[in-house]
């Protein structure tokens, strides 16, 4: 494994040519992708043309390899992992397949990502309360009715990073399902499946991961899936869905895999892109990335504070500042005009950087926040 020394970390900077003409800091919306993932999907259409798509059963193999890698990037099996086209996806599978009974709670966080916020709410059809409380409060919510909780790895709009070792250990003993949304975090932290052990763990691949949109996975623990169903079935359903000069007719038999939550086609082309941004992160060694990202989130916090802001302390690549009597968004977009890109969110200042900023970027930034005050 490569030392912290023995990166280049500007040969890693330069696979992602969107930096030669932005300063970069708002991977929390959107992450840049690598030269190798573009040339992955590009690659793919190629070989589709000079074989007409005869060997497309060859493409399921490629995304079982890519299993794999997600198994070793996230410490789980390949059999707990299933391709989605985005988190949203995810949690409508384990929603739809809790037998909710009237008076069930579902427990989320204030200030949760919507998605975290929007699926409890709609329960309500079933007679199901969705209780939001701060985490202060989280373990003095739950209570006998509380069958999940929803919680992000990593609060989109502050960067809080709750304890998930802990909390799901905390949840298993009182036998609440932990539902983690890891979009915000996956790719620049560490993620422990098996220390973890959530009911499940969904990754839109699009932000941290370094994917296009609409490549994304899920892990499911393997308890789950003895009792949990899929959502929609289609005609990879079927454990014998390869035989397709034979296709099963019938009921189909599901594998105990996790891939039976896929169903059908797989967006193939942003997959090839997916795995080269996880060959990339394999490759450099997770361990490596993290601590280079909470470095950088370190610095610019410290810069943030120099400039008279106030800021969250977390271990998180997301730093959120809110600075007294300015309209952050005004500010962001004023950044923009920079070729600075950052985010605001519900009154912070979102900066967020990842393995593929370096020192120069926060120094850009701080000339910038320095002139526009």
């Amino acid at each position: 494994m490569a030392s912290p020394s023995s990166i280049d970390w500007r040969a890693v900077r330069n696979e992602f040519p969107a930096l030669e003409n932005w300063t970069y800091l708002n991977t929390a919306t959107f992450g840049q992708l690598p030269r190798r993932a573009t040339q992955g999907v590009c690659a793919h259409f190629q070989h589709r043309d000079e074989l007409a798509c005869w060997d497309f059963l060859s493409w399921y193999g490629d995304a079982d390899r890519l299993r794999g890698k997600i198994a070793r990037l996230i410490h789980c099996n390949a059999d707990d992992v299933a391709f989605i086209p985005n988190a949203t996806a995810a949690l409508g599978v384990l929603s739809a397949g809790i037998g909710w009974r009237r008076g069930d709670q579902v427990l989320t966080l204030k200030h949760e990502f919507p998605n975290n916020l929007y699926a409890p709410a709609m329960l309500g059809r079933f007679g199901v309360e969705m209780i939001e409380c701060p985490w202060e409060r989280l373990y003095e919510s739950v209570s006998e009715r509380t069958r999940l909780v929803l919680i992000s790895s990593v609060n989109y709009m502050t960067g809080f990073a709750p304890p998930l070792e802990e909390l799901s250990a905390f949840l298993r003993a009182r036998g609440v399902l932990l539902y983690v949304d890891g979009t915000q975090s996956v790719g620049a932290l560490q993620f422990d499946a098996a220390r973890i052990q959530p009911a499940m763990l969904a990754v839109h691949g699009y932000k941290w991961m370094l994917a296009p949109t609409g490549a994304g996975f899920m892990y499911v623990h393997p308890d789950v899936r003895e009792w949990l169903p899929p959502n929609a079935f289609g005609w990879r359903s079927h454990r014998g869905w390869s035989n397709v000069d034979n296709l099963h007719h019938g009921t189909p038999e599901l594998t105990g895999a996790a891939e039976k939550y896929e169903g059908g086609n797989l967006a193939s082309a942003l997959l090839y892109a997916l795995e080269a941004s996880v060959d990339l992160m394999l490759e450099i060694g997770p361990e490596r990335i993290e601590e280079r990202v909470l470095c950088l989130s370190q610095k610019t916090r410290a810069l943030l504070r120099d400039l008279g802001a106030i800021v969250q302390d977390d271990r998180s690549p997301i730093v959120a500042a809110r600075f007294e009597a300015r309209d952050v968004s005004a500010l962001a977009r004023s950044l923009k005009e920079e070729r600075v890109l950052v985010a605001a969110r519900r009154g912070n200042l979102r900066v967020s950087t990842h393995l593929y900023n370096d020192e120069q970027d926060l120094e850009t930034l701080s000339t910038a926040l320095r002139r526009l005050r």
